[in-house]
């Protein structure tokens, strides 16, 4: 029922943007619904508030009857919502006034009024609304029809039902239009697989949570979805997080809010290296996607860098910044998960290779995943994630898998990560971890690798130089008839080939053209 919900939503407001480009549109589809689900749980908590204020045997009771304007003005106090977590929602920024005035030709500034008289009254909102539907490049009546359809989403009387469906609309547009704008769609959003794969591993349970390139705020979604899952609940964690471009962080501090969660994304967006937001912060569980192989990351003022305990990274390549960034952010206890390029696991350029060898010798690397291709919106780059740990449960070894051939195909161009293989991969870890389970070597998936055997490897983290080659059934075939096989299927494929080259040319002839 859901799928539908969000499928048909997602059709129609496709199809509503006509030729405006997708980057663009997705700030107004996302600010819509942002807007419709905090105005959504101010009337559900205005509904709850009337039914107790004239309920004798609830405390909010007069003592007496309360009239209808005693009732009206005691819905007016904030206190009641804001002590709920619900956002107070002005009167002219609710959104049965906007749908109201769809059809009007101003819609657009009335949107943003709407979102300066909320962010006007909650603070925590301040500068996180994008105010850009006035000046939407879109056909006239197009973005009233947007509210139209917004309006559709039905989100029922259960204020946590309600948060939770808005939640996953919320996330499946961010997925697609990731996929719509290709390559600068990944920017912003990691797929659900691999974010599902970094917390199954790292299996966060209670404490902080840091993500210093937080795009869109999925890492911190999945870590919340992973805890209640297993039986904690919203809050146990606490969620720090910091994005450069102000867009995303905008998107990323709405996301949270959907889902009723507590955030500290620093007081501006900002670069993570050399306007770091939480330099205090050591966390319990780091994950981090950050952009690939960045070579314009490199300030002066990072020379000497207290972060750079393993060595200074290569001004043109950001990958053992962010490593050694993220380890300086965790506790001695913590855990880490970062998704890099393949390249970071064997490249020995301009001191990387050093860097990974102290990392190594340090015991700080605990497992290395080779992933499928495929599997991002905006990179065909092979990618590989990282779990770093300052005390791993099993010292002096590093736990290798190759996943490289376990992803399923979900289009032409897009691949992913099932949850069955999600749920080897992280029970493998666990039983590694002596966490649940006995471990075994698996040849062509997994293997435990001392840090003797990886120093004669050059320090290289590559899973497929340890994991072997997967076994496989003799099927009684010989090499050579497979070989004599695909030679005849050649020939005949070749013979057709030149059949189909004489009869075009006997038809360009028919035509009066010679060659």
């Amino acid at each position: 029922m859901l799928d539908d919900i969000k499928k048909t939503l997602w059709a129609s407001a496709d199809k509503l943007r006509a030729n405006m480009d997708a980057a663009e549109y997705k700030h107004l589809v996302l600010g819509l619904i942002f807007v419709k689900y905090i105005s959504d749980a101010f009337v559900a908590r205005q509904s709850e508030l009337t039914r107790r204020l004239k309920d004798p045997s609830d405390e909010l009771f007069y003592g007496h009857a309360p009239s209808d304007e005693d009732i009206a003005a005691e819905l007016e106090d904030r206190d009641y919502y804001t002590s709920a977590n619900v956002f107070w929602v002005p009167e002219g920024a609710r959104w049965e006034q906007l749908r109201a005035a769809a059809p009007q030709p101003d819609i657009g500034k009335r949107i943003d009024d709407a979102l300066t008289l909320i962010e006007a009254d909650n603070p925590k909102l301040k500068g996180i609304l994008d105010k850009r539907f006035a000046r939407a490049q879109l056909p006239d009546g197009k973005l009233g029809e947007l509210v139209n359809l917004i309006s559709t989403v039905g989100f029922g009387d259960d204020p946590s039902k309600a948060r939770d469906i808005l939640g996953q609309v919320y996330e499946y547009f961010l997925g697609m239009f990731a996929s719509a704008e290709g390559k600068r769609g990944g920017q912003f959003y990691t797929p659900a697989s691999i974010v599902k794969t970094l917390v199954a591993v790292l299996a966060p349970s209670k404490g902080q949570i840091y993500d210093p390139c937080c795009g869109s705020s999925g890492m911190f979604v999945q870590s919340e979805r992973f805890i209640e899952d297993h039986g904690g609940k919203l809050g146990d964690v606490s969620i720090y997080g910091q994005e450069a471009n102000p867009t995303t962080w905008r998107l990323a501090a709405m996301n949270l809010v959907i889902r009723g969660m507590d955030y500290n994304l620093g007081k501006e967006p900002a670069d993570t290296f050399t306007k770091n937001q939480h330099p205090d912060l050591r966390a319990d569980y780091v994950l981090a996607n950050p952009p690939f192989n960045i070579s314009d990351w490199w300030h002066a003022s990072l020379d000497g860098d207290v972060r750079w305990v393993y060595g200074t990274p290569p001004q043109g390549n950001a990958n053992y910044a962010w490593l050694q960034h993220i380890l300086h952010h965790l506790k001695p206890t913590g855990r880490a998960g970062i998704v890099l390029a393949n390249g970071s696991m064997s490249s020995s350029q301009n001191s990387e290779g050093q860097i990974r060898a102290a990392m190594v010798e340090a015991d700080v690397v605990e497992v290395m995943i080779a992933l499928p291709g495929q599997l991002f919106f905006n990179t065909q780059i092979p990618a590989c994630l990282w779990f770093l740990a300052k005390q791993k449960k099993r010292k002096g070894e590093v736990l290798f898998i190759d996943a490289r051939k376990l992803s399923s195909m979900i289009s032409r161009v897009q691949s992913e990560l099932t949850d069955e293989v999600i749920d080897r991969i992280s029970q493998t870890v666990a039983a590694w971890r002596g966490e649940d389970g006995e471990y075994q070597d698996v040849k062509g998936f997994c293997r435990s690798v001392s840090l003797a055997e990886i120093a004669q490897h050059g320090h290289v983290l590559t899973p497929g130089r340890y994991v072997g080659a997967e076994d496989v059934e003799d099927d009684d075939e010989a090499f050579a008839d497979k070989m004599q096989k695909l030679t005849e299927k050649l020939g005949e494929q070749m013979a057709k080939g030149a059949e189909l080259d004489d009869l075009i040319r006997k038809k360009i002839k028919q035509l009066g053209y010679e060659f």
